[in-house]
């Protein structure tokens, strides 16, 4: 019966495990360790690990693994890891199954921790990693090669909200026997069908859409069964980037709301982008559900929608920075996928220590703001926006 479950349901009711008092709501099982009925069971437990049987928290959780059953039913996995950040899961997949020799190709339009993993650490371990447009197919089919290794990319960039397209990339890295690795927090796990596009392996940052409400630090690895208990597991364990218990409980929560949240940020993001077309004090909107953006048929294909991030470009700084202190709704922060708005400056917060002419290559302008959508009042919300933009 829980296979045809829908989504909805099986962000209510899947994992759950309840203890021997019933409880409603999940259990936090706040231990770091776990008793055994003699000797022999303590040998047995860890020579194999049965079904819900645990060692150490590092290892495993009751918990932890609630969270990890619930969001690979989401995502439509085999199996889930969670981890202690968003980058402890992306850094955790890319280490785990790297070795010095391998070769990675990834787009350059990333995050700015994912752009120091790969091109510092990695690097520094013998791990060869080439770089290339997400965008163009072509520059993939160049850099693949019968070596390659694994290919790794954001389905939507942060920040610049280019779109890639997995299924085609999927199959070039394929061709070749690479293991494709995506990060779709911008996607989002409501809107993923990257695991059926052709994904290996999925990461999140859990601190954004699954919390959604700025409580908790997480992450999640999700992919085969193979993948997850065979190579991400035994090194996840021994260098100590696993979720502690309460924030699974947190994420537990989170995922209950996920469906309602997101999907009202994205009725907001694409009320908000159609509002702003044409508005002089704009150079660009850059949203991927809006006809206006050049993957926005690419976009549909893929997800179906256009996430709830939206990217303004007012020209400059100075004018970027007048905007982002007018407003009185949204606020200031590096957070994304909130149920709260907040408005980032890419160029001087996130995405600061990237080169000069590596920050105009990706198009992190100075005058580009990313503003993750909330679920304020859609009105008030584009309101506060115009209002903000007649400060500049």
């Amino acid at each position: 019966m829980t296979n045809e479950w829908k989504k909805r349901t099986a962000l209510v009711h899947g994992g759950t495990a309840r203890s021997g008092w019933g409880e409603v709501s999940e259990a936090i099982f706040l231990t770091q360790g776990f008793v055994y009925d003699s000797a022999e069971a303590a040998e047995a437990r860890f020579i194999q690990t049965g079904p819900d049987e645990f060692i150490y928290a590092r290892y495993g959780n009751p918990t932890v693994s609630m969270f990890e059953k619930r969001i690979a039913m989401l995502e439509g996995a085999e199996d889930a890891f969670a981890t202690a950040s968003g980058m402890a899961a992306v850094s955790g997949a890319l280490t785990s199954m790297l070795k010095a020799g391998d070769h990675v190709v990834a787009a350059r339009a990333l995050f700015g921790s994912c752009l120091y993993v790969l091109s510092e650490v990695l690097t520094r371990y013998g791990v060869e990693v080439t770089f290339v447009d997400g965008t163009d197919l072509g520059q993939w089919e160049a850099a693949i090669r019968p070596d390659t290794t694994a290919v790794f990319f954001e389905t939507i960039a942060n920040p610049t909200l280019e779109v890639v397209d997995l299924e085609a990339v999927a199959r070039l890295a394929h061709a070749h026997g690479a293991t494709v690795v995506v990060d779709n927090v911008f996607a989002t796990p409501v809107f993923s069908r990257a695991i059926e596009q052709g994904a290996d392996v999925v990461v999140y940052s859990a601190t954004k859409h699954i919390d959604g409400q700025g409580r908790a630090l997480g992450g999640v690895i999700l992919g085969t069964k193979e993948f997850i208990r065979g190579t991400v597991e035994p090194y996840m364990k021994h260098t100590g980037g696993s979720m502690s218990p309460f924030t699974a409980w947190v994420m537990l929560k989170g995922l209950e709301t996920i469906d309602l949240r997101v999907r009202a940020q994205v009725a907001g993001a694409t009320a908000l982008t159609e509002a702003l077309q044409g508005h002089p004090k704009l150079r660009r909107v850059i949203y991927p559900g809006h006809p206006s953006h050049p993957q926005h048929e690419l976009t549909s294909r893929l997800m179906g929608k256009g996430g709830t991030v939206v990217a303004l470009d007012l020209g400059g700084q100075a004018e970027a920075f007048r905007f982002i202190n007018a407003l009185e709704i949204v606020l200031i922060s590096n957070n994304l996928g909130d149920t709260k708005s907040i408005i980032t400056h890419p160029a001087t917060t996130t995405h600061q220590r990237l080169p000069d002419d590596q920050k105009a290559a990706l198009g992190i302008t100075p005058g580009l703001v990313r503003l993750s959508v909330g679920i304020e009042d859609e009105e008030d919300l584009i309101a506060d926006i115009r209002q903000a933009l007649d400060a500049v």
